[in-house]
């Protein structure tokens, strides 16, 4: 299937999941995950009408943007963001969703200021604990989106996670039923509900985390297809 025809099916069992969980499909944003996906393949999936892109890794997404690959579509960057990275980042992204730690909200604010701009940003949640993910533990994050507000070249958008790999379907509902619950407690408490974006779920699970509240999901191989890892590497987190 073509990248159009699989983004069709995508989007058909988001309106489903929607549905299910009696929500209006409209209200959840496709981001195709396009890590090791070349420009061409960026350009296919904006011209079907993805809603964004988002890149892994800030030397491919540099390469891409100097080839106009993202023309026509947001661009989100969703994976771990290195604080002497932050400067290629910032500004040439609508969102980084992968916010999971003081120094580095620190460092995006920096940058912002000297460039004259504010960044949006999902504050990332390691939900499951795991030592080899960066993210705010649960416990955290609460602090972590006080000190966001205090920021002036930063605006907290939301929340995202990257639960632990299922060993069984479902098996990471109460996983996203957790972030969900602290998404609502942080946008009741500190934002005024002002707060509009759960980035939960990727190609196998994002069913799950729209019943259990997200707002947006980050799919790659459902889209994309399945990337070639060399050997040395594991897959990443869509």
């Amino acid at each position: 299937m073509s990248i159009a025809e699989n983004i069709q099916a995508v989007r058909a069992q988001i309106a489903e999941a929607a549905r299910a969980a009696g929500r209006d499909p409209a209200g959840i944003t496709l981001v195709g995950a396009s890590k090791m996906n070349d420009a061409a393949a960026c350009r296919e999936a904006i011209a079907a009408g993805i809603d964004a892109l988002g890149e892994n890794r800030v030397q491919e997404m540099t390469e891409k943007l100097a080839e106009n690959a993202y023309d026509g579509a947001p661009l989100h960057f969703i994976g771990h963001l290195q604080r002497n990275k932050v400067r290629q980042v910032v500004g040439k992204v609508a969102l980084i969703q992968s916010v999971g730690s003081d120094p580095l909200l620190d460092e995006i604010e920096k940058q912002a200021e000297k460039l004259g701009l504010v960044q949006d940003i999902l504050l990332e949640v390691n939900v499951g604990g795991e030592e080899a993910k960066s993210g705010f533990a649960p416990e955290a994050v609460f602090a972590a989106a006080q000190r966001a507000k205090t920021l002036e070249h930063v605006r907290l958008r939301g929340l995202m996670t990257v639960p632990p790999i299922e060993t069984e379907p479902g098996q990471n509902l109460a996983n996203f039923e957790k972030v969900h619950g602290l998404y609502v407690d942080i946008n009741q408490k500190l934002y005024d509900n002002m707060l509009d974006i759960l980035s939960m779920g990727m190609s196998g699970d994002f069913a799950d985390a729209i019943r259990a509240g997200a707002t947006m999901v980050r799919v790659g191989t459902a889209i994309f297809g399945r990337r070639a890892y060399p050997a040395a590497e594991q897959e990443g987190t869509v």
